[in-house]
């Protein structure tokens, strides 16, 4: 996937404002699909020039004027396209790049003590997220009314994948403290 397909997904379901669109990303694909601020303006700005989507400027009175973006017939096209083509790299699905996991692989050369920190600090990480991932399935409880049963399926079983994956992470995480806190001091 690459960030335009996530925007063009989102765009599917309603015209929206670049900063309505980064917050839902966020919301809603972000458990899975991180992007900038700056990256998904600068993307609407690529997609608008290659004719997948029209911005209206609006102007308001009382706050900044905003710009709404529309995706067209193309743009749906090339989203529709995107969706349909079948997956060639799956494995690209397992593939992951952790600053933690890098620091945990070299923490033999740093002392007990800041080790368990490190792990201690990666399990609250988990806990705060199993909040949000909680917030989520509410969330899609609450816009069922505004999405079909086979949307609200769809955003169910993404958000489902993400908690069990946190699950996962949480304990896999509360047997590695256990293994540091049981290892001997060198």
């Amino acid at each position: 996937m690459s960030l335009k397909h996530g925007l063009l997904g989102l765009l599917n379901y309603e015209p929206m404002t670049g900063y309505d669109l980064d917050k839902l990303f966020n919301i809603s694909l972000g458990y899975f699909w991180q992007a900038q601020y700056s990256q998904v303006y600068s993307e609407l700005d690529k997609m608008e020039k290659k004719g997948w989507l029209t911005s209206e400027r609006v102007i308001q009175d009382d706050k900044p004027n905003k710009r709404v973006y529309s995706i067209t017939a193309e743009g749906k096209a090339a989203f529709m396209d995107w969706l349909s083509t079948p997956e060639t790299d799956v494995k690209s699905s397992f593939k992951i790049k952790s600053a933690f996991l890098m620091r945990l692989f070299f923490a033999s050369e740093i002392n007990k003590a800041q080790t368990l920190d490190l792990l201690h600090s990666f399990h609250d990480v988990c806990l705060a997220r199993g909040i949000e991932y909680d917030k989520v399935k509410e969330s899609i409880v609450e816009d069922e009314p505004n999405y079909s049963h086979k949307q609200t399926t769809s955003h169910t079983l993404t958000a489902l994948y993400g908690e069990m994956m946190n699950q996962a992470r949480l304990a896999w995480v509360e047997k590695a403290i256990t293994t540091v806190e049981n290892m001997e001091d060198d």
